[in-house]
């Protein structure tokens, strides 16, 4: 390593780092294809694990990309007006204005992959696409990389359809959860259509300069296929734009893994994927199976009909987004209700409002304000929010709900219904960042709250070195930060009774 810096220089090592995925300090020829094809100016050719022999009656399917680049004013660090911050870091971004491929004509039997195993036959039961290899344990994947590992096995259409948008997909994000999940949302004799949601990003820049992480929340849409993949009737993808906020970005400072890292979030107006029409033969026979041409006399392209497709079994689409949403967050068992509609309904079962106010989104997959923050959402959806007796406690005694920072910046502001401006300002008094944990009364009134990072930090430290008082540690769970949250959970029950009870 010292050998290695002496002769290459701290940025030259940072480059030959960031190939060397083995970490053994040697470059094979696989390690130095981005580069080589950098040079050469010769574009990669995706290897699927499965050699596809081309069918010369196959269907093909014609996508168009739609994108919307990144409205620079909502990052946070828009308000300095990027104060501090080197043009070349955001280069990247600011360049991106579209997508790498605004058209792609694909085979038809390509999607095979969204088709489900036949374990999963079940409307709304989900599988992985690709499976997610990270938890909370392993870690995460490096930062310091600029070239996507070649896609293998079903990563391949994925990343064939990621790089509609920008040359550089990541289709294993850096965190977990990782990969791709489906389900059957509606099936009929010859046809599914298949719900799906990928965690991936793109890496922004290039050598010389550092590493630009771009991670969308998510992406998600649904394929309509025949059950053998010779057909697709339609497909879409697209990052959902529902919320204020929908990407997190970082960006590394320096040569090295440990370098400074910048975190912000902001809001993508539209990238989406979707088809023309359905797939069509790329080779016509008549009924006598003579090749025919694929226009009329007149010149006009031949027109398809295609038979109207009756679905004998479905579920709505929210259901199977929610399906989808569970699979890559167990915490989700439980509803997380929008801000407003929680205090509704808590105020009708009679029950207690648990509340996490954060700065990014809790259920994205680079959730609240960057992992590189502590305190992170992604650490406390990870451990404590899926843990069963914390799940069975919050079903029981309370009416849950996420909110960023900003939304509820804005609900206070407006002024049109003093009541849900006012439970905006409430849980705004007791925002820390990056994220706040708040038990509320229906009327808004906080009876308990605790900041994230205080929470991992008593959670880190020996019982015995704890103030008492604070928190007593139950001996019933051997993870303390499921004690200690039952233990803020329940204080909060103990509070709020005399209010109640009334």
């Amino acid at each position: 390593q010292e050998l290695a810096l002496k002769s290459l220089g701290n940025e030259g090592l940072f480059l030959f780092s960031s190939l060397d995925t083995n970490k053994d300090l040697y470059l094979s020829p696989e390690e130095f294809k981005p580069i080589a094809e950098k040079l050469t100016g010769v574009a990669p050719v995706s290897e699927s694990e499965e050699e596809e022999t081309p069918d010369p009656d196959g269907e093909t399917l014609s996508i168009v990309a739609k994108f919307q680049p990144l409205v620079m004013e909502t990052m946070t660090k828009s308000k300095d007006g990027f104060l501090g911050i080197s043009h070349v870091a955001l280069s990247g971004l600011r360049n991106w204005t579209a997508p790498a491929a605004p058209m792609s004509v694909l085979l038809a039997r390509q999607f095979k992959a969204f088709l489900p195993p036949k374990n999963k036959l079940e409307l709304g039961d989900p599988w992985w696409i690709i499976p997610s290899e990270l938890n909370i344990f392993t870690g995460y994947l490096s930062n310091n990389r600029f070239y996507p590992p070649p896609p293998k096995g079903k990563e391949v259409i994925i990343h064939r359809l990621l790089s509609m948008f920008h040359p550089r997909p990541f289709v294993k994000t850096r965190f977990a959860p990782q990969g791709a999940v489906a389900c059957i949302q509606a099936s009929s004799s010859f046809y599914y259509t298949v719900a799906f949601r990928i965690h991936a990003e793109f890496q922004l820049n290039e050598p010389p300069n550092f590493p630009f992480w771009f991670s969308p929340g998510q992406f998600t849409g649904y394929i309509v296929l025949s059950k053998d993949s010779s057909h697709v009737r339609d497909f879409r993808l697209f990052v959902p734009n529902n919320r204020s906020l929908n990407v997190d970005m970082e960006w590394l400072y320096g040569a090295s893994e440990s370098s400074n890292m910048e975190v912000d979030i902001g809001y993508l107006p539209q990238m989406e994927l979707e088809s023309t029409g359905p797939s069509i033969p790329t080779v016509i026979h008549d009924e006598n199976g003579k090749v025919i041409d694929s226009r009329d006399p007149s010149g006009e392209p031949i027109q398809f009909v295609f038979e109207d497709i009756t679905w004998q079994q479905e579920i709505p689409w929210e259901e199977a987004a929610r399906r989808l949403e569970v699979a890559m967050y167990p915490f989700k068992k439980i509803s997380y209700l929008p801000f407003t509609e929680a205090f509704e309904r808590a105020k009708a079962e009679k029950k207690l409002v648990h509340s996490i106010l954060l700065w990014g989104a809790l259920d994205d997959h680079k959730a609240s304000c960057a992992s590189s923050v502590p305190g992170s959402g992604r650490t406390l959806r990870e451990t404590v929010l899926e843990s069963s007796p914390i799940l069975a406690l919050l079903n029981q005694s309370f009416i849950s709900s996420w909110s960023l920072v900003k939304e509820l910046e804005e609900l206070q502001s407006n002024r049109e219904n003093e009541f849900y401006s006012k439970l905006a300002e409430l849980h705004l008094e007791k925002y820390n960042f990056p994220v706040e944990m708040i038990i509320c009364l229906p009327n808004g009134t906080v009876i308990h709250h605790i900041n994230a990072n205080y929470f991992l930090d008593i959670t880190s430290m020996k019982p015995e070195d704890v103030e008492s008082g604070i928190f007593s540690f139950s001996t019933n769970f051997e993870d303390p930060s499921t004690a200690t949250y039952l233990q803020f959970l329940k204080e909060g029950l103990q509070r709020a009774k005399p209010y109640l009870q009334s």
